[in-house]
């Protein structure tokens, strides 16, 4: 059975045997590698990006779904846009194999039910107003690749992050992203190189996304959320900016309207 790129042999050997730079050099090294991939595959992107921003203008949501690696990084780049961009918490949502308790530790075969994935966004109450982009580096995960083949039976339009060419998850998608990064550091680690690249593709898609709904402005986070100190203070800084204000009234602006947007729409 030939091995796919994310299972194939690290290129380096040894690794027990290396110091410590020469251990952080070559990850470095290999690290170089994913954003020229990602460079690659941007009209593959680019592609449903409108077709999100319309879902979402029309009363949708996107969900990702992935396991292990995959389902944490799209939980954690779903529960940042409420801070970043002022939406609901129910706009973008991250589902992984397992259920939350796999956050933070792994849930022994969880993956592997064909099933479940289905399930998860049955929960949700999905349709095809909303758009599902499933994450897997191999491409193989059945929790995945099970509920993006029950989208497309129930007319909702799909995507998919993955780190192999030709996988079972691309071709049951409608618009299949493949970021072939090749082989790990560490042979089979895909929490490295791949999960780096579908970090890289999610923080595009997220803030591709928000910034065509309108979330931005300037390049300011206009609509972000105040829930720190260091937050207050670069809302009040962007006010000062923005309408030539004092520290003073930008703050007082700030405490009235709740928002830096608020505070240019009404001052």
């Amino acid at each position: 059975m030939t091995k796919t790129t994310t299972e194939s042999e690290s290129k380096y050997k040894n690794l027990d045997k290396m110091s410590v730079e020469e251990i952080l050099s070559n990850i470095n090294k290999e690290d170089r590698i994913v954003p020229y991939a990602i460079e690659k595959v941007i009209p593959e992107i680019a592609q449903f990006i409108p077709i999100i921003v319309k879902k979402m203008q029309e009363g949708g949501r996107l969900f990702y779904l992935g396991a292990g690696t995959s389902g944490r990084l799209g939980i954690v780049d779903a529960s940042e846009c409420p801070p970043t961009f002022g939406v609901s918490q129910d706009l973008v949502i991250g589902l992984i194999a397992g259920g939350d308790s796999a956050i933070r530790k792994a849930v022994e075969f969880a993956e592997d039910d064909f099933e479940q994935g289905w399930k998860d966004l049955e929960k949700w109450h999905i349709s095809p107003l909303d758009f599902v982009i499933g994450i897997a580096a191999s491409g193989t995960t059945p929790y995945v690749i099970g509920a993006m083949k029950q989208c497309k039976e129930n007319g909702i339009q799909t995507a998919c992050i993955t780190c192999n060419e030709g996988s079972d998850l691309a071709k049951a998608v409608d618009f299949p992203v493949e970021i072939v990064v090749g082989p790990e550091f560490i042979t089979g680690s895909t929490r490295m190189k791949s999960g780096t690249a579908q970090k890289l593709a999610l923080n595009m898609i997220s803030s591709s996304v928000m910034i065509r709904l309108g979330r931005i402005k300037g390049n300011r986070m206009v609509d972000m959320q105040l829930s720190n100190n260091k937050l207050v203070k670069r809302g009040i800084e962007m006010l000062m900016g923005e309408l030539n204000v004092s520290y003073d009234e930008a703050r007082e602006l700030l405490n009235k309207y709740g928002s830096v947007r608020n505070a240019m729409l009404n001052y």
